[in-house]
């Protein structure tokens, strides 16, 4: 069962070169593991048209398998899983010994060069190398699972969705929200009309407030590296600098090498239904209000941003406001004394000329018209946009066959790359006019040099 689109090297299924971590001993070994060197009819030749049978099982790697990335693995459990990687062997353990069967390793490079029974990648690991193994694994014709934000970098996003499609693979970007009934009673909603046209929209996270630090200078402490963890391994296409706890397992996601910060985490998962009901492109333009704590190592401990969109078909113009770190919205007026605004996830507020609805966090929960009594008075259109079956299911659906997951890299990719202009707007400190299509911002020449970042020598997309 082999993508169409797969080598025939990776046809053959020769498995070889395996780097494992020796949990027994709490590191790792070096060197390539005895392989067995045979060939069988592949999947795929069975299965007619490129595709694996929706009976069949595939054959799932995962790249990075600790936190996350054990939820992600825990999710696909029902098909094989034949291949583990990860750098951190004492936070990989708990998966290591849940798929006792599959091979394990260290670098996904190895994994993917050297065995050839795979037909599907899922990456879980921290932002900066979201791109490079994504990548590989899709100009291998593997179909590919990855975690928000798709990408590091603007340059990366467009990249890899162009990618995407060239090689015909299932694709699905880790935002679980998409898959919910929230989202499409929003979307539902606001196509029926209920607050008119939508002009204006507030989101909102308190992240990264106690739970990763901003706004802090880079540690001078040269610690030893634990035994269980490959730190240049961990490093991969960043700059190279010395380890320290600071970074590792979870608190990257503040630092500008590693992670996107609080709107790179949760802008994802907050605009995508934002994105999706309003049919929303490129902004104009994006600036930052405010924000407090940014420097060249961190992103701020908390910010306002402020984006505008133009008119899209019969939808008017609109203005998207960003506020992290404990940064709120006026409260409306319409909204009942008592009642929360939004959730421990944040929220969103969608301003229309007859309305206004909020959304609990990333419409994990159902919206409301507000106030109550608008919403028990609204007639509810009909259900039109087909529910989900499941958000890692929809995947695995369409790696075999079926239609494309909703959250594929056609929708993923554009949602990176506006939720990360946010970020270079914070780093330059300017307002951004911005030219999507070609991927430039027109006024502030600095702004161009954030689209990318620099890859250390032996990474690339």
């Amino acid at each position: 069962m082999k993508n169409q689109c797969r080598s025939p090297e990776k046809q053959a299924r020769r498995i070889s070169g395996a780097q494992v971590w020796n949990l027994s001993r709490r590191n790792f070994i070096t060197g390539a593991a005895a392989a067995a060197a045979f060939t069988i009819v592949p999947r795929h030749v069975l299965a007619g048209a490129g595709r694996t049978p929706p009976s069949e099982k595939l054959n799932i790697a995962g790249i990075g398998v600790g936190g996350r990335g054990a939820d992600n693995m825990a999710a696909i459990s029902t098909e094989n899983i034949v291949a583990l990687c990860d750098v951190d062997a004492k936070q990989a353990e708990a998966t290591f010994k849940r798929f006792p069967k599959a091979k394990i390793y260290r670098d996904f490079r190895r994994m993917l060069e050297g065995q050839k029974d795979i037909d599907a990648v899922v990456v879980s690991t921290p932002d900066h190398i979201h791109a490079v193994a994504s990548m590989m694994a899709i100009k291998m014709g593997e179909h590919v699972y990855c975690e928000k934000p798709l990408t590091h970098s603007i340059y990366e996003a467009r990249k890899l969705t162009e990618a995407a499609r060239e090689h015909k693979v299932a694709t699905q970007m880790g935002i679980q929200g998409h898959a919910g009934e929230g989202i499409r009673l929003l979307c539902e909603w606001i196509w029926d009309g209920a607050i008119g046209p939508v002009r204006e929209v507030h989101t909102w996270t308190d992240r990264p407030k106690g739970w990763w630090p901003q706004g802090v200078d880079r540690p001078k402490e040269t610690p030893p590296v634990p035994d269980t963890l490959d730190w240049d391994l961990w490093l991969g296409p960043a700059p190279y600098r010395p380890y320290h706890p600071a970074y590792v397992p979870f608190k990257w996601r503040g630092w500008w090498d590693f992670g996107t910060g609080a709107l790179g985490d949760m802008g994802i998962h907050n605009c995508s239904p934002i994105f999706w009901a309003l049919k929303l492109g490129y902004p104009t333009t994006v600036e930052v209000v405010s924000h407090e704590g940014a420097n060249e190592e961190t992103g701020p401990t908390k910010s306002v941003l402020r984006y505008e969109f133009p008119a899209r078909g019969d939808m008017p113009p609109v203005t998207l406001m960003w506020y992290d770190g404990g940064n709120m919205p006026p409260r409306p007026e319409e909204l009942e004394e008592g009642r929360r605004l939004g959730d421990n996830d944040g929220g969103s507020l969608l301003v229309g000329d007859k309305g206004k609805i909020l959304a609990p966090g990333w419409c994990a929960a159902s919206p409301r018209l507000i106030p109550e009594s608008k919403m028990k008075a609204y007639k509810l259109p009909p259900k039109t946009i087909p529910r989900s079956i499941g958000h890692h299911q929809e995947w695995l659906a369409a790696c075999k066959g079926g239609k494309p997951a909703q959250a594929n890299f056609d929708f993923a990719g554009l949602l990176t790359e506006v939720v990360l202009l946010g970020n270079i707007a914070i780093r330059t400190g300017e307002k951004i006019y911005w030219d999507g299509p070609n991927m430039r911002c027109t006024n502030v020449p600095k702004a161009n040099e954030y689209i990318h970042c620099f890859y250390r020598q032996g990474w690339s997309l």
